[in-house]
């Protein structure tokens, strides 16, 4: 999002549901064979009708979290588990049984569509996961489209004749059109004009309420993140630094990357253009040298000797909800501005 650009979104997020957690991702580790370690030992836990979006600058390994979890990359270590079934190693045929329970909205709509298919082909092949009559394929293709705001004579056009923003709408019709219990959202506004964003952000939001939808949302994006989480976890050069509900992360965040990546969001009051920053210096470490210890001490100006030699753990207080891998966490309002 460009700076200064506001956006207007229902003031909902997802609906939480009580229960038990719908997605379990234990120390999930992707390594490649040239030594790079795109996600270091993740942890994390949805619910059915929550929200968890992952943050972090490009390269932290969000994306590659996002497709360990929908099985198209198999990882290295740990395990995925899906409504109490482990996932991280069953095959292609195996996958099939429950690939319709969890899809993913992509990043760029056009290069995830079929640009030989209509859009009723797309759909309907999409609709082969489940085993339903012809009739009632015909009813959901019909159903959806609708649903997602786009008129029927669309179903017999082809991804090209489309804008951008409606073809992430149909790229949400093909993923929700088996009524999955998990949607991936790999930045799905992100290639779309900032006019835009909001409507498909609440079109999203929409279908969550509508159908109890899980989702795992990953941004870059803070000020859309605000919007649209129950809950956020910060990703750092393959690991999880900071877990946190979404208001208590963005009045109070701990980590110091954290509260960099949220004073990085505009500022648009004159009261804030003044207010104290947390610095943070330079790019990310190489991923196939990360630094010894903390791996943000590099660019931390309150690290300390303990952070260049000891990798803290991710852990709480005992009091709040709050997981932090850091060995002085902050602690005060340092982000006042984004509690109001």
């Amino acid at each position: 999002m460009s700076e200064g650009a506001q956006i207007s979104l229902s003031p909902e997020s997802g609906l939480a549901m009580s229960g038990p957690d719908l997605l379990e991702v234990e120390n999930v580790v992707m390594q490649y064979p040239n030594g790079v370690q795109a996600v270091a030992g993740v942890s994390i836990k949805v619910r059915r009708g929550e929200t968890l979006a992952i943050v972090g600058e490009s390269g932290c390994g969000k994306s590659t979290l996002a497709r360990l979890i929908m099985r198209i990359l198999v990882p290295s270590g740990g395990k995925i588990i899906f409504d109490g079934e482990n996932i991280s190693r069953l095959g292609q045929r195996q996958l099939k049984r429950i690939r319709a329970r969890f899809q993913m909205v992509f990043q760029d709509p056009y290069a995830s569509l079929n640009p030989r298919q209509t859009i009723r082909s797309t759909l309907e092949a999409q609709l082969s996961l489940l085993s339903i009559t012809r009739e009632e394929r015909q009813h959901r293709v019909e159903e959806i489209i609708e649903r997602v705001g786009l008129d029927p004579t669309a179903l017999d056009r082809l991804p090209h004749e489309f804008s951008g923003g409606q073809r992430q709408r149909i790229g949400i019709a093909r993923a929700c059109i088996v009524r999955p219990d998990l949607l991936v959202c790999d930045e799905p506004v992100s290639a779309l004009d900032v006019s835009i964003r909001a409507q498909i952000l609440n079109l999203l939001l929409d279908m969550q309420r509508e159908r109890g939808i899980a989702m795992l949302f990953i941004s870059h994006d803070m000020s859309v993140v605000r919007h649209m989480a129950d809950s956020v976890a910060v990703m750092y050069l393959g690991r999880i630094v900071e877990i946190s509900t979404v208001d208590e992360l963005f009045a109070n965040p701990r980590h110091p990357y954290t509260a960099a990546l949220l004073l990085s969001v505009p500022v648009t009051h004159p009261r804030d253009r003044n207010r104290s920053r947390v610095p943070v210096d330079g790019d990310p470490p190489s991923q196939l040298k990360p630094p010894s210890g903390c791996s943000f001490h590099p660019r931390c100006s309150s690290a300390g000797d303990l952070c260049r030699s000891d990798r803290p753990t991710l852990r709480g207080n005992g009091v709040s909800k709050v997981l932090v891998a850091c060995h002085f966490p902050l602690n005060g309002n340092t982000m006042q501005r984004f509690s109001a």
